[in-house]
């Protein structure tokens, strides 16, 4: 894994959501996906196609996605895991707001207003060493 991933724009990491939401197992996809598959997931959104188009472009610039152009059209790969991104941002977030102390993240978590359901299941994972 690639620990600098550089922070993706909110809009950006709206559309590589898509796309990895397109994988029968979220954040594994590596198979390609149309600008079809990823607006019928940002449906919600209401984003044009122009701005999705000029976000894919930008994807592909920041190497988060292939392009591949199949007869007229083009389909997108994944070039990053869900799990990789996420991974990133989580060391960069732990380092950059609680000074890398993993004690203060997790009194920070704990103040959050987190559930004690929540609080026991990860207490569990921890447990199962399934972190």
């Amino acid at each position: 894994m690639n620990k600098n991933i550089r922070r993706l724009p909110d809009s950006e990491l709206e559309v590589m959501q898509a796309i990895w939401a397109c994988s029968p197992r979220a954040g594994e996809n590596t198979q390609p996906v149309s600008r079809g598959q990823i607006e019928e997931v940002l449906q919600d959104a209401e984003m044009a196609a122009t701005t999705l188009l000029t976000l894919l472009s930008r994807l592909t610039d920041k190497g988060f996605v292939q392009t591949e152009k199949i007869g007229r059209s083009n389909v997108y790969t994944p070039l990053i895991s869900q799990a990789d991104y996420l991974a990133s941002q989580s060391r960069s977030f732990l380092n950059k707001l609680c000074g890398g102390s993993l004690s203060t993240f997790a009194s920070a978590l704990c103040d959050s207003g987190l559930t004690k359901e929540e609080l026991e299941e990860l207490r569990q994972l921890l447990e199962r060493n399934e972190l």
